[in-house]
Formats: structure tokens, sequence, C-alpha cells
């Protein structure tokens, strides 16, 4: 929650109590404590990172946490349905646990022991993921950066373009994508009058315009973030809008960072990675995940393709300095992690992740059928894992709030994601299926 100022001081909520911490002028702070009464801290003289100071909100899902917490207070003998966070749900397949349990257990043997990995991830999990993933499209090996994940990778491409480039995102959009420009220091202050960062092209994604920005009236930045199936919104964008996007960037001289994290979850034939656009390898990167493919959310297991192809201004290829961004960042992802994502990409790992996707995919058809039948405008739920909910008139966090003091069912208000989401809020399928049926019955006699 975001907490009033006074002053130089600043009042913060934290688990329900309050701490008051005063900035006198002088070398010490007093942190007046509700359960410590006054004690004197010792503060170094550091100055904070100025650009930590410009975040507006606290990061969404630890935010919904906390209020999640307080509603437990409140009613500590409710069954709390959790359909915010995208956190999946269903046990990891056997075949596939079995592998890594089996690689860890070689590392207690001197014959399979081994340290560190090449940064770049596994050589055989690296050509797994181009013929997987990229079969036809002309991804090499070398251009595939395996890593922990890829909101971890978002933060080491921010590195990467450092502070100096303009950024323009989806409106509604991940938030991990904002709060790493604003950290990073591509963004300037926040405007209360119009909820959004200076110095970032917000592209409104919404049903006015088919969830695709119009291209025509957004101005040139250096990086475009863009995720299809979007996360809030479930849009999958066709071949025609990548390609208008495509070519957009072409034109401006710009690098798309596309996200695909849920390209497994298409259903009808959109395209699955911005690589099946023409003229993609010379203009984008790419981010994936095995996270919401395999249940690897606990596991932590992504990868970044970065083509050759990709330029900077003056003639210096990109993939060189994510390379060297890679190696002093990052030591490799797990050698057991890694094993696990050869076992997902073999035939019949595979088979057997993508019954999972098929699992969540009917729970998102009974919570599209669900609020469909009250009457609302819902989208997503038929290229992703989430169900897009509009309540037109009501403002996200009160719906979400009332949803939650009525139905005990945590979503996500739709202004989490962005000033663009505003009236909506975001349910997600990941959820065993007897929860999703209960919820389903909860929300029929709430609504």
């Amino acid at each position: 929650m975001t907490a009033p100022k006074f002053g130089d001081d600043e009042e913060k909520e934290t688990d329900g109590k309050f701490i008051i911490i005063q900035k006198p002028p002088n070398a010490e702070n007093l942190l007046k404590r509700p359960d410590e009464g006054l004690a004197t801290i010792h503060c170094t003289k550091v100055v904070r990172n100025v650009n930590l100071e410009k975040l507006r909100h606290n990061y969404l899902f630890p935010e919904i946490e906390a209020r999640e917490l307080e509603h437990m207070k409140k009613y500590p003998d409710a069954n709390i349905i959790r359909l915010g966070i995208g956190d999946t749900t269903e046990p990891i397949p056997d075949i596939i646990t079995s592998n890594m349990a089996e690689y860890a257990r070689g590392l207690s043997t001197r014959k399979g022991y081994k340290g560190y990995g090449a940064e770049q991830g596994n050589k055989d999990l690296r050509k797994s993921i181009a013929e997987s993933f990229y079969k036809g499209l002309g991804v090499k090996d070398a251009e595939v950066f395996v890593s922990d994940g890829a909101q971890c990778d978002i933060s080491r491409l921010q590195l990467l373009l450092g502070s100096n480039v303009s950024v323009a995102v989806q409106d509604p959009n991940f938030p991990a994508y904002m709060d790493s420009s604003v950290i990073i220091g591509q963004a300037g202050d926040f405007l209360d009058e119009t909820l959004k960062y200076k110095n970032i092209e917000y592209m409104t994604c919404g049903p006015q315009n088919n969830f695709f920005p119009d291209l025509s009236i957004t101005s040139r930045t250096d990086i475009i973030f863009f995720c299809s199936p979007n996360n809030p919104t479930g849009h999958a964008a066709s071949r025609e809008q990548l390609t208008r996007l495509v070519q957009f960037a072409r034109k401006n001289g710009s690098i798309i960072v596309y996200d695909s994290a849920y390209s497994v979850y298409i259903t009808d034939d959109s395209p699955r990675s911005i690589y099946e656009i023409p003229g993609a390898r010379e203009c984008a990167i790419e981010i994936s995940s095995f996270s919401k493919i395999a249940g690897f959310t606990g596991v932590r297991l992504g990868w970044t393709v970065v083509p050759d192809e990709l330029y900077y201004v003056n003639k210096v290829p990109v993939i060189n300095d994510f390379d060297r961004i890679v190696c002093t960042c990052f030591n490799g992802a797990s050698r057991i992690a890694q094993a696990g994502g050869l076992a997902c990409l073999s035939p019949d790992g595979f088979k057997a992740v993508m019954s999972l996707v098929a699992y969540y995919m009917e729970n998102a058809k009974i919570l599209v059928d669900t609020f469909t039948s009250l009457g609302l405008v819902v989208y997503g739920g038929v290229n992703a894992p989430y169900v897009w909910v509009h309540f037109p008139g009501s403002r996200s966090w009160n719906v979400f709030s009332e949803i939650l003091n009525k139905t005990h069912i945590i979503t996500v208000p739709g202004s989490g994601f962005g000033p663009g989401g505003e009236g909506f809020i975001r349910v997600t399928a990941f959820s065993q299926r007897e929860h999703i049926l209960e919820a389903s019955a909860r929300l029929r006699r709430f609504l």
C-alpha cells in the first residue's frame, strides 16, 4: 500500500503495523517500531539510488500478497482461492523430475560431479531449444542463452541496454518491464495526473484497437517491449499485427524485446515466435521460459535468443555484448534445472508437459464461460491461461476488494499492469480443477 508522506518523514504500513521513519537533519535517524519503542540506528553516508525513489508503487504481486494476509486476519476461517499470481499448481511430470533426480544423485559421485558450467548454458539444451521452438526459423544453437528465467533475463537485457535508451511498452503490461526501466534510469518522474512515467512511450493495447498499438501515432523509441500472448490481456498478436510491428521497428531502427513465455498456449495460427516474421532477426531479441510450459516457476529455467544479424548503430553485434553481460553477471543456470529442461524437450517429456498446458486451458475455458454467463465482457483464455474481465465504470482495486471480501477469491486488479488496465481484473487459470469449479460457483452466487 502506497504510504502517505508528511514533510520529510515517511509513514509505511508493514503487515498491518505502521513504521515511522523520521529524517532529522543530523547524522542519525530515529526508527520508531510499535514493539520496540524509540531506537537509535546508524546510517551510512551512501545516497540511495535516485531511480528507486521514482518507483511509484510497491511491486504488484507482493502488494496483493499483503492484502491477502490482511484478509486472512479478518476472515481466519475463510477458504481462500488464489487466482491472482500466475503460479503453476500441477505437479511436474515424473519423466522430468526423474531426470533431474538422477542428475542430482550423480553429483554425489566422482564420475557424475560437475562444477561450473558454461554461462550460456548446456550445449545440448541450447540445441534442443533451437530445434524444438525455432525449427525452420534460422535460430542457431549459439544464439540461444539459457538462463534462470525470463524475468531475470529482462533485468540482464536492461543492463545490456543501459539508461540512455528510450523505451516503449504495451499498456497494460507485465510490471517487470516498467519497473526495470525505471530502476535502470530510462524513465522520468511519475506523473500523478496521467498515472504514467515521463520518457516512456505507452502503447495502448485494449479492446478498442484489438489489443495492438496504433503505430501511426506511436513515437519512435530505441526499445519496444512486446509480449505475445500478452500478460495480462491474453491476446496473441496475429501474423499481420506482428508484421506491422517488425516493419515499424526496422523503419525506426529500434530493437524489439519480445516475450514469448506463453507461446505454447496458442491454439490458433498466431505466430509463436517473432522470428516467424520476415526481417525480425535484424531487429528483435526473444525471451522465453520453462516456467509456464512445464511448471518450472520454482525450478527456474528460461532462455533468450539474440540473433547474429542484430547490430548496434556502430555495427557491433548485440550478441557480443549480451554474451559479456551473461559472463559477467551470471554463472549459468542450475545443472539440475537444465537436466529437467532436456527432459521436457524429449518426445515423451514434451507430450507430458503439453498435457499440463491442456489442463490449464480447460480451466481457462471454465472461467471464460463463468464470467460470460454473468453478462460480463471477457477477453483472453483462448491463447493464454489468463482471463481479462471488464467491469465498466468500476475501479480495478475496488473490484479486487469486493470479489475478495464476498467470495474469498484472489484476482489481480488490471490497473496494476498500467493505466490501460483500469476497469479490468486478471484471473489466472493456473489452479487445481476443484478450485476453479468452486471459484466458478462462488462467482455465480456473488455476481
